[in-house]
């Protein structure tokens, strides 16, 4: 398996869809549809109660915003933002908005009273219950799709 660092996320890792080429420089790792991939890790991320700071930037990058810019949708400071993704994550507020920016950037027009009723769902998931210790990824039939996590009980 290939432990996924480059998402930002440490916790990411892939059953196959890779694979190890070599280059002038040394060898490297080559990703199919890395698009694709990164849309199930968001998937697998926002079905969680709450966003850690590195999913919360993981999302804002996704969607190519600055700190700054979010901040500004936000009604927000850059520095506030900063403060989020390094440490436990964003408050609520900020939490569940950034998860309707993303599925709206992901999927088009979406309800908002769907996200929100969605978010408080969400925590009786089974994947939303365990704190998760390692996301697995695989391809298979040509897409990316989420394939168990590693989990221990919070």
């Amino acid at each position: 398996m290939y432990h996924y660092r480059e998402s930002g996320l440490k916790n990411i890792w892939l059953r196959n869809g890779y694979r190890i080429v070599d280059t002038p420089y040394g060898e490297a790792v080559e990703i199919e549809k890395v698009e694709q991939l990164h849309r199930a890790i968001a998937r697998a991320v926002m079905a969680r109660p709450r966003l850690s700071g590195r999913e919360f930037r993981f999302l804002r990058t996704e969607m190519n915003l600055s700190q700054e810019a979010l901040a500004r949708m936000l009604g927000n400071s850059a520095q506030s933002v900063a403060v989020w993704e390094k440490g436990r994550g964003a408050p609520k507020w900020a939490d569940r908005l950034i998860r309707a920016l993303y599925r709206e950037h992901a999927e088009g027009n979406v309800s908002l009273k769907e996200i929100f009723a969605r978010a408080e769902a969400g925590t009786s998931n089974k994947l939303a219950e365990a704190k998760i210790v390692r996301l697995n990824f695989e391809k298979t039939r040509g897409a990316w799709k989420f394939a168990d996590a590693a989990a221990r009980a919070a």
